[in-house]
């Protein structure tokens, strides 16, 4: 019988607390939108509000905290503001999500 060593056991439960972190962001319909619809190309905040039929000013709501949170990163051109998916583990998770359920 193998029996796991403290540390093994620490790293498992440290990264069972950040899953579950990740998993508590997506289980928002909204957020979830945002990023099913960055997933594959930056969109700005305009296209994103329109897709998910939210006002402007709840969208900027949801996408400030996305960034908080570490799911999103910004840039700007201009006037506008491009968002995309920050996190390579998020992304893959995110086209697995896809490939499942789209």
């Amino acid at each position: 019988m193998n029996v796991m060593k403290p540390q093994a056991l620490k790293a498992i439960v440290d990264q069972c607390e950040d899953v579950a972190q990740v998993l508590k962001s997506l289980s928002h319909p909204v957020r979830l939108k945002v990023l099913c619809q960055i997933v594959e190309k930056e969109k700005t905040v305009g296209e994103l509000t329109d897709f998910c039929e939210i006002s402007q000013s709840a969208m900027s709501q949801f996408l400030a905290r996305m960034k908080v949170e570490g799911m999103l990163q910004s840039r700007r051109e201009g006037q506008h503001v491009y968002y995309s998916v920050s996190d390579a583990k998020l992304l893959k998770l995110l086209r697995a999500l896809k490939e499942i359920y789209c």
